[in-house]
């Protein structure tokens, strides 16, 4: 991405600007007094200014300079709350536990979670207000797919509202919703393995799963667990193939849910 169109990244973003919408979205996330919260594109503030209030701690991440000087002008005096004016895939995140809220640009939806959910120290949670299509696409809907694919074992994904065009200003081209994702209590790879999976399912995804396995590895691997063996490969296949190719290459054995 190039300099000029990161730089105009927040001016080029659709802003939550009613105090009703925010409180309703905030009810939703259920944040307290206890979070410490991130927001990704600070923006004009509204959402910044209902998180100081409703969280322990905030840091706001701007990257346009000049809405970032005036966020600093309107939000002095604030004890909760740090200023970040710089683009936030280049920053570190935090190293205590936090949530994310965040209304984020549209355009780099992908390296903002990938971020978030293969760093050393992810968020609990994130809320995200980005595109209904790309909410979709991260969720494995119709199909599964890379993006849903590296999430799916680590973190519970969900839809969590849908919001109206008039709620921005100015009004998005899109359809826009609010995602979830949160992580599980009990992931269905050990944290301690993803690495192993991440490169599994990129390996798969760029020269295919018959390159890492054979197809009698594979026929067996399905097999034994009663799972079809041709059609559409869903999340469950991924997941016990993965769980053979760990086996196979590392003598891993698997002994979780």
């Amino acid at each position: 991405m190039s300099k000029n169109i990161r730089t105009n990244l927040s001016v080029s973003q659709n802003f939550l600007t009613s105090r009703k919408t925010i409180d309703r979205l905030l009810r939703i996330a259920n944040l307290t007094n206890t979070d410490n919260v991130l927001e990704i594109g600070a923006g004009k503030g509204h959402i910044t200014k209902a998180l100081i209030k409703k969280c322990n701690f905030v840091t706001a991440v701007e990257l346009d300079k000049t809405l970032y000087q005036k966020l600093s002008v309107s939000l002095a005096g604030e004890r909760n709350i740090k200023l970040i004016n710089n683009d936030f895939l280049k920053i570190k995140l935090p190293q205590n536990e936090y949530k994310v809220f965040a209304n984020i640009p549209f355009s780099i939806t992908t390296d903002i979670i990938k971020k978030l959910t293969q760093s050393e120290n992810p968020p609990v949670e994130a809320w995200l207000v980005m595109e209904k299509g790309a909410s979709k696409r991260f969720s494995g809907k119709p199909d599964e797919n890379l993006h849903s694919l590296l999430l799916k074992p680590f973190y519970d994904i969900e839809i969590k509202y849908y919001f109206s065009k008039d709620d921005f200003h100015p009004s998005p081209s899109v359809d826009t919703v609010l995602f979830h994702i949160s992580k599980k209590a009990l992931p269905d790879i050990e944290f301690s393995n993803r690495i192993y999976y991440y490169d599994f399912i990129n390996r798969a995804y760029k020269f295919g799963v018959n390159t890492l396995m054979t197809k009698r590895q594979i026929s067996k691997a399905l097999r034994n667990a009663s799972l079809p063996q041709s059609g559409e490969t869903l999340y469950i296949q991924w997941l016990c193939l993965f769980r053979c190719y760990l086996y196979l290459n590392y003598n891993y054995k698997y002994e979780g849910k």
